[in-house]
């Protein structure tokens, strides 16, 4: 097996997580916690949809980690980013750190919002 090192120019990646953080640059980050390129947003949970909107614009497709596992978004958060013009995508919180680095090196526009795993 041929393994390839991933390349994320000037963008940032997940590095890790654990119960109630997500590290970015060496820095643990409480939970929940949201990444864009160039961003590191204090993010309110489901209630907090203006923190995200800013991302419009800017991002093609939000991540949206709901957790140890995957969960239906509230529809009212998803309504509002969705008129805002972002794209949401729901996972478990760790698939969305690992698309979200797998899509930020190949230099897509994405962010991702993070609920704690447990």
């Amino acid at each position: 097996m041929r393994l390839n090192e991933m390349d994320f120019g000037n963008a940032r990646p997940v590095e890790g997580y654990g119960a109630d953080f997500f590290r970015l640059d060496g820095v643990a980050h409480p939970a929940p916690v949201a990444f864009a390129p160039g961003h590191v947003i204090a993010w309110g949970g489901f209630d907090d949809t203006a923190a995200l909107l800013p991302l419009a614009g800017e991002i093609n497709v939000l991540f949206v980690g709901t957790g140890g596992d995957i969960a239906h978004l509230p529809s009212d958060f998803r309504k509002t980013l969705e008129e805002a013009g972002l794209a949401v995508e729901p996972m478990a919180s760790p698939a969305a750190c690992r698309t979200y680095n797998v899509l930020l090196s190949e230099g897509r526009r994405v962010a991702v919002a993070l609920l704690p795993v447990g």
